[in-house]
This record gives C-alpha cells, structure tokens and sequence, in this order.
C-alpha cells in the first residue's frame, strides 16, 4: 500500500512503549521510514501535554496533531496548541467528592491543559508522578481550576481498583465515561468520550477522510479504537478483549511491534 494513503495511531504506554518506557530503535527506524514516504504518524494516549510531549516530541518529532487525555483533546505538539477539547462536566466534583468519602486512600490527580493537579495524594501517585519525571501542583478540589480539565486518574493499588470500579459504575455514572487505562490507573472522562472518539475528531479536523486508518493498542482504554480503525491491530501482550476486536495481532511491546505493522501495510 501506498503509504501517503495511510494514518496510523498507536497507544504509547503498552503498545509503542516498552516495559521500561522506551522505544525500540527498529520501531524508530521503521517510523521514520514511513513518514519520510509521506505517510502520517500519530498518537493516541491517557497522557497529558507534558507526560506525552517527551515521547511525541522530544523522541520521534512527530508533527501530525495527536489525541491526548484518553480522546479528550487534539493537540498540535509542533503548534504548542489544542486543535479540540472537552472538558470535564460540574458533576465530576460530585463523584470525586463521593469517592474521597468512600475510599480515603484514594489517589486524585485532575489533568487540566498542561498542569497535572494532584488533590489526594497517596503511594500510587507519588510513584506515578516520580515515574514520569512530573511536579504536580497539590491543590484541594475547590482550589482547581474548572475550566480546562480534561479527565480526572484516580491512582489506587490493583488488587483494590476492583472495588472503585464498582462502585463508580453503581453510583458515578451520569454524565462521564469511566476507562480502565492500566491496572492501577481509572480514568473520569467528559460522556462520549474516548479514544475512539478523538480518532474521529482527529480525523475531521484533519480531513483525513480518504485516509487508509491503522490503530494500535494494547488496554481496554484503546479497544473500541481498535475496533473502528480501518486496520485495527493489537500488541502480543494486549488484554483479551482488545484482541478479540482487532483484525491483526501482532509482537508484544517489547518486541517492536510498530515495525511489524508499517511492514504488514507495505505489503497490502
């Protein structure tokens, strides 16, 4: 397949990054080689602007607008601006306020533009933020700003994150859509939205319409933009249900998986 006919969207945690948060050079040649034949590369990620920017930016220079936030926003990394956004709804308080009653341990961070707010703290953030290299700026939930948040990470040790879930999904549902995004991270997003989602609105922005669309992914955050790319791939090591819904499976994220993809699509 000609190439200048093709998007392909990855996942970055699970999918285009490996277990310790790097890129393997054969998926970065195999990237570069693509685009220089003028194909287009994007990311669709849970990661804010300043989690995503040292992978988008920094490693692979890529210059096609991004999904960010889990599908909450459009970002031009080479702009340095939102294309799109949608921000959280007034009864997200509600629920976290519900949430700090009925889980005091709980971990908070609110993503809000370029500003990680952290409104409870506990272990899981603190190794979050540390992992990441990120400040975040400690806030009570009154204190942050309502305008320009984007989703809401609740932070909890997996073998707890089951009751969360449960809970959210009986008494915090109105209004939000609610993602599992790793075992220990569970994300608040604006209703309707997803990554699917913001692959759609990407696209539109973009009027990438005649575009051949491959999407790559390996959580339950990413199965339903798997389902809809026109390729929808995932990793060797992706959950069950995400293979289920894709067309193609391929090497775990340990193994270069981007360069299997960009060669399976060259021989289409």
């Amino acid at each position: 397949m000609d190439f200048k006919k093709v998007l392909i969207i990855t996942d970055l945690d699970g999918t285009l990054l490996d277990d310790e948060k790097n890129i393997a050079e054969e998926d970065i040649a195999a990237i570069n080689d693509f685009r220089s034949n003028g194909g287009l590369f994007a990311a669709a990620t849970g990661r804010g602007v300043a989690m995503a920017k040292r992978i988008i930016t920094d490693e692979l220079g890529i210059t096609t607008p991004c999904v960010i936030f889990n599908g909450a926003a459009v970002y031009d990394f080479e702009e340095e601006k939102f294309l799109w956004h949608s921000d959280m709804p007034d009864i997200a308080d509600k629920y976290i306020r519900m949430l700090e009653k009925r889980f005091p341990d709980i971990g908070i961070e609110i993503l809000h533009e370029k500003e990680v707010y952290v409104t409870d703290n506990n272990q899981t953030v603190v190794e979050h933020m540390a992992f990441e290299k990120l400040i975040p700026v400690y806030r009570k939930l009154e204190d942050v700003p309502k305008e320009g948040r984007f989703k809401v990470l609740i932070a909890y040790p997996p073998e707890k994150m089951q009751d969360v879930i449960d809970f959210t999904q009986e008494n915090c549902r109105e209004g939000v859509n609610w993602v599992h995004s790793s075992p220990m991270y569970y994300e608040m997003l604006p209703e309707g939205i997803s990554k699917a989602s913001g692959m759609k609105k990407l696209i539109d922005i973009l009027h990438f319409q005649d575009k051949f669309v491959a999407a790559a992914g390996d959580y339950g955050n990413d199965r339903a933009m798997v389902a809809e790319a026109d390729l929808g791939v995932a990793v060797g090591n992706a959950l069950d249900s995400v293979k289920e819904a894709a067309d193609l499976i391929v090497r775990d994220n340990n193994h270069a998986p981007i360069s299997e993809i960009i060669d399976y699509i060259r021989k289409m």
